[in-house]
């Protein structure tokens, strides 16, 4: 079967429009009938980013659990990553995420958590939707239906785990954050602050129709901005959920995905704690990282893009750390997805451990020039028959000093086809061969064309 609503991640679109509080009822009644399908607790915690939309939607939501006899604990304004931790440290069948992440205002999401704290897998997506239109024929009365909450302490023993994880403190540390008006707002700067740190704040004041408008991860460059006006030890920015963070450094560079996972395996390998020696990417990750991972004795291992095929790959090799250029970084022995505050302390770590700020580690290796060509096609079948020979020539023609990827999207009439190599004009070369056997098999036009040498990728 094929889902119907459930994407990557979630159920998103614009709230009010395809995102209904009618809809969200029937979600939460079908998610509340799958709780007690498995047996797990009558108990479901929510939280939310700061979109306008948010407490109506959580509220419907909250409301059809509760009419099939679920407790709904809501704890307000929290990252995904705080949701992930309590529902797998505390009693709760479930947990839920109202967020559109890195979209617009206008838009709003529902994503599911397990009592692991991991997504939800693709079956229980499509039993969830299964339920959607089922009337309800038995409703609890009295004491069987289900409370909603408020917590503050579960929020507490959130950042109480945060502080946890930086036993050093960060005291003498000097970090600007960009909460992008997002789920970090407040909790950022609070557990930076509660360690130590002289914290730099913007992004900081949501109104319910500003998020990731003025900055965040998706848009470095405010960061980038303060972290060099301040000469700060380390910016970072969060997205709309704060379960992804990039960087910069004093001098304004940016510190993506692939770079910041070079910083902390390059310095837990010195220490002879990287074990294994390896650290998983994707088929974006930039091949001078992979070189730089080579010369200190680390493999890089490529999963398809997505947080949770480098998670898969992550629980088959045992390894430590694991994530995409824009942010999403893994680290299993801290939890099972994306966090982007743990991420964000992992880093500010390895600064305070070794006294220094992140500029003395930006430059050690050089990326190659990367390009994104992504082609509206007007059709995808058979586009790899087609593009067999092309590829071949391709891949010949760069011999050891490049790399090809090309991909269809699984949402959209798109085929992205990335090249890199050690030579920019060759790596434009092979792109455009290709990008031109692509259009000349499968018609369409190219929907955009994106140097990722220096940007965020994924």
């Amino acid at each position: 079967m094929k889902k119907r609503f459930f994407g990557t991640d979630g159920i998103r679109g614009v709230a009010n429009e395809k995102l209904t509080p009618e809809f969200a009822f029937k979600l939460g009644v079908a998610t509340g009938r799958y709780i007690l399908s498995q047996g797990l607790e009558r108990r479901l915690v929510v939280g939310r980013d700061t979109r306008r939309s948010g407490p109506m939607l959580g509220a419907a939501f909250g409301a059809g659990l509760c009419a099939v006899g679920i407790s709904v604990t809501s704890l307000s304004v929290v990252p995904t990553g705080c949701i992930s931790y309590i529902a797998r440290t505390k009693p709760y069948g479930m947990g839920a995420v109202i967020s559109a992440s890195h979209n617009p205002a206008p838009d709003n999401g529902i994503k599911l958590i397990t009592n692991q704290g991991t997504k939800v897998p693709d079956e229980a997506e499509l039993w969830i939707e299964s339920q959607l239109d089922e009337p309800m024929t038995e409703r609890p009365k009295g004491s069987d239906v289900g409370e909603l909450l408020v917590s503050r302490q579960d929020v507490e023993d959130y950042i109480d785990y945060l502080a946890g994880l930086v036993p050093e403190r960060l005291d003498g540390l000097v970090i600007a954050i960009d909460g992008a008006h997002g789920a970090a707002y407040q909790l950022g700067p609070e557990v930076f602050r509660r360690l130590g740190a002289d914290v730099l704040a913007t992004g900081c004041h949501p109104d319910g129709m500003n998020i990731n408008e003025e900055g965040g991860a998706t848009k470095p460059s405010t960061i980038q901005a303060l972290t060099q006006d301040h000469r700060a030890d380390l910016g970072v920015a969060f997205d709309g959920d704060a379960d992804r963070a990039v960087f910069a450094d004093s001098e304004g560079q940016l510190i993506n995905g692939d770079r910041m996972m070079a910083i902390w395996c390059s310095y837990w390998q010195e220490q002879g704690k990287l074990t294994p020696p390896a650290v998983v990417g994707t088929v974006m990750s930039n091949s001078g990282f992979e070189r730089y991972m080579a010369a200190l004795g680390v493999e890089l291992i490529r999963a398809d893009v997505g947080d949770k095929y480098v998670s898969a790959e992550l629980r088959k090799i045992g390894g430590r750390i694991g994530g995409e250029q824009s942010g999403h970084i893994v680290f299993p022995e801290y939890g099972p997805t994306g966090d982007g505050l743990i991420t964000a302390l992992a880093l500010a770590r390895i600064l305070k451990l070794t006294g220094t700020n992140a500029s003395n580690w930006t430059n050690r290796f050089q990326n190659w020039p990367q390009l994104l060509v992504n082609v509206e096609v007007g059709s995808k079948d058979g586009w790899e028959q087609a593009l067999a020979g092309p590829l071949q020539s391709a891949i010949e023609r760069l011999g050891d000093q490049g790399r090809v990827n090309i991909r269809p999207s699984g949402t959209q009439p798109m085929i992205r086809v990335m090249v890199e190599s050690t030579d920019e004009n060759l790596r434009d070369q092979v792109a455009d061969n290709l990008v031109a056997s692509l259009l000349e098999s499968q018609g369409g036009k190219i929907y955009s064309r994106v140097d990722l040498t220096h940007a965020l990728g994924d």
